[in-house]
């Protein structure tokens, strides 16, 4: 009877909210305790810890933050003994369109500023984690913003955080989802952040505080499909490259198209390529050489490849692989199935292949997924099929099907740099 009742109420308000976007005109919603609680509890029982992001544009009459309400949820959290971290604020540069109120970069930091003085006055929120500021996809202004924020008040956050959406809502073909000049768009952005974090906090941890294929809620039968994969999937690998600590996904259910489960609670293709990687891959990042990819380009052309390889060490939160162990995942955005072969000390090492691509007969455009050949489902409302790997004999060519998403473990390689 739950499931059916929050099944109902997800599709009502996804309606409000899909209105209140077109109109762009927002209604106010009130947290009560209640709501924070089921909150809390949800995330404390699915293992999560909950960053609970506060409302920046209470403000007062001379546009500094109004902190009266924040004050009481840190008291009545506090009272519960309630495990969070905070945040103020979300795409502070887009404060003047989406609710006709700016803040400058100044401001911006004098808020922070005062969080954390209320952090500290709370007892039980003395050493709570503080991020920010959340700033939105980093062009001109939001640069700007966050220059200036890093240089005033940088020093008050534990981690900086920024969002990233690769595509806009009114995007309607599966194609572009696969443009390799679009999933190269995060490395740029992701360089631009950190030379300003280097510049004022070298210090500081730099986190994706919100990705997902799509802004504005994302588009329907395209950033709930497979073909959204390979952009979650890019984004992950491309993160660790340089360094991000932390990706945040949005959204895992509810509004829009990006999700990680529908609206009965099955998991979407995302999901799977997140279960995957948590299960497969480890935060130690290896550098990857392509042979066949390291070609120069002509005069005026960039070469943006197709096929997109990068490699961890496994998983140490995974028994089924001794340390040492080393996970590659693979995208090939090509029509044509691809060959890699294994050189150097990952040749002739057994290895198991966890092969994603879409089943059924929308093709990229499905929402359901199937590993090595066999479709994935839940087997009941609690317990999710076994991630079954397919060997491949030492030595074997991989061979990457077309538009598909591969890891592979190198069983036993004992690398060094894997090992602790």
């Amino acid at each position: 009877m739950m499931l059916e009742l929050q099944r109902e109420k997800a599709a009502q308000m996804q309606q409000v909210l899909l209105k209140e976007q077109l109109s762009n005109i927002y209604s106010d919603v009130t947290l009560t305790a209640r709501s924070l609680d089921k909150l809390y509890n949800f995330a404390d029982c699915a293992g999560l810890h909950l960053i609970f992001g506060l409302n920046a544009l209470h403000r007062n009459p001379d546009n500094s933050w109004n902190a009266t309400s924040a004050l009481s949820l840190l008291k009545y959290s506090a009272g519960k003994k309630y495990n969070i971290s905070w945040e103020l604020g979300n795409e502070p540069n887009s404060y003047r369109i989406m609710a006709a109120r700016s803040v400058n970069s100044s401001r911006l930091a004098q808020d922070y500023t005062l969080l954390k003085t209320l952090l500290q006055s709370v007892r039980f929120y003395s050493r709570a984690n503080l991020y920010g500021p959340n700033i939105g996809r980093p062009r001109k202004n939001a640069i700007l913003l966050l220059d200036g924020f890093m240089k005033n008040g940088g020093s008050v956050v534990d981690a900086v955080t920024w969002q990233h959406y690769y595509i806009d809502r009114r995007v309607t073909k599966v194609e572009d989802f696969m443009k390799t000049r679009l999933l190269d768009t995060l490395s740029e952005q992701i360089t631009k952040v950190l030379k300003i974090v280097q510049t004022h906090a070298p210090e500081k941890h730099v986190w994706l505080g919100g990705v997902g294929p799509a802004w504005a809620g994302g588009t329907n039968n395209l950033s709930d499909t497979f073909a959204a994969g390979f952009l979650w999937l890019n984004t992950l690998g491309i993160a660790a490259a340089h360094g991000i600590d932390v990706v945040l996904r949005h959204s895992f259910f509810d509004y829009g198209y990006n999700h990680l489960v529908d609206q009965n609670f099955n998991p979407l293709p995302d999901y799977w390529v997140s279960l995957l990687f948590k299960h497969l891959v480890g935060p130690r990042v290896l550098a990857v050489h392509v042979a066949g990819l390291q070609r120069k380009p002509r005069p005026g052309r960039v070469i943006r490849d197709k096929l997109r390889i990068y490699a961890h060490c496994t998983s140490f939160h995974n028994h089924d692989y001794v340390r040492g162990s080393v996970t590659i995942y693979i995208i090939n955005l090509h029509r044509s199935r691809k060959k890699i072969k294994l050189a150097g000390t990952l040749r002739n090492k057994t290895v198991h292949q966890y092969l994603l691509q879409p089943f059924g007969t929308e093709g990229l455009q499905s929402t359901s997924v199937q590993l090595n050949g066999e479709p994935l489902r839940m087997v009941d409302n609690e317990t999710f099929p076994e991630l079954k790997p397919r060997t491949l004999r030492a030595g074997r060519t991989i061979a990457m099907p077309p538009v598909s998403i591969g890891f592979y473990v190198i069983k036993n390689i004992n690398a060094y740099a894997c090992r602790r």
